[in-house]
């Protein structure tokens, strides 16, 4: 008899997930692809030119990202019209934070992962993690981080796109605001997305939880082990699925 299965994600937010992720990847490329300084080019200066070449130049590559950007953010929109119970329970979730709870398990699991459980228990702590419940702390920084690093991004990035069709010389400041925090969006996001791409998809512990933005479901003892608070609310309720 199969494990019984607990329903973590709905359609709209499988799609809305890696719909995301697609835009995330693209906008990176093509955005990477605009930058002139090779100081700070992470690629080369070989990359900008190939892809510039690749597009027909420089305009096409910025007519590309703006487009792309302008799709991301009415892919949001979207989701917000499908479904603002989700979207509304998901932030409540991740900013909501358990200062004794969610910062011991944050400090565990990062001396887990670098010194391993001697470390703690050298120091007479217990190895063991505390009980999180739909989203444990790492996952919760990660979105804290992607929820304001992504509405910096995109009101910054409306400003930028904005700033040679609508706006004059008087809004010379705001658009290079815009500029820096837009860089800045950019690298808080993707500081976190290398760490959430490897605790995610790369870990062998949390599999089953990457498996669950395809299916939807979780298997009952990951759910039991990593989001036990979730699990047992889910449970006195009566729900999941076999």
């Amino acid at each position: 008899m199969p494990s019984k299965t607990y329903k973590r994600h709905d359609r709209s937010d499988i799609f809305i997930h890696w719909f995301n992720a697609a835009c995330w990847l693209l906008l990176l490329l093509t955005g990477v692809g605009l930058i002139q300084n090779p100081d700070i080019d992470p690629f080369g200066s070989g990359y900008p030119e190939a892809l510039r070449s690749l597009v027909g130049g420089g305009g096409n590559l910025l007519a590309i990202h703006e487009g792309i950007g302008l799709v991301w953010i009415a892919g949001f929109l979207f989701y917000l019209l499908v479904n603002f119970r989700g979207a509304k329970f998901f932030l409540a979730e991740v900013f909501a934070v358990s200062p004794a709870r969610d910062m011991a398990w944050m400090f565990k699991k990062m001396i887990l992962m670098t010194l391993g459980p001697k470390a703690l228990k050298a120091v007479g702590a217990s190895p063991d993690l505390p009980d999180q419940g739909y989203y444990n702390m790492g996952q919760k920084a990660f979105a804290q981080a992607s929820v304001v690093g992504g509405v910096v991004i995109a009101v910054t990035g409306v400003i930028m796109y904005l700033s040679d069709r609508t706006f004059g010389a008087e809004s010379t400041g705001m658009v290079g605001w815009a500029v820096t925090l837009h860089f800045i969006g950019v690298g808080l996001v993707f500081a976190g997305l290398l760490v959430h791409v490897y605790m995610a998809a790369i870990s062998p512990e949390e599999r089953p939880g990457f498996k669950s933005m395809f299916t939807g479901v979780v298997p009952g003892d990951y759910a039991k082990h990593h989001h036990r608070l979730w699990w047992e609310k889910v449970r006195s309720g009566s729900e999941g699925s076999e």
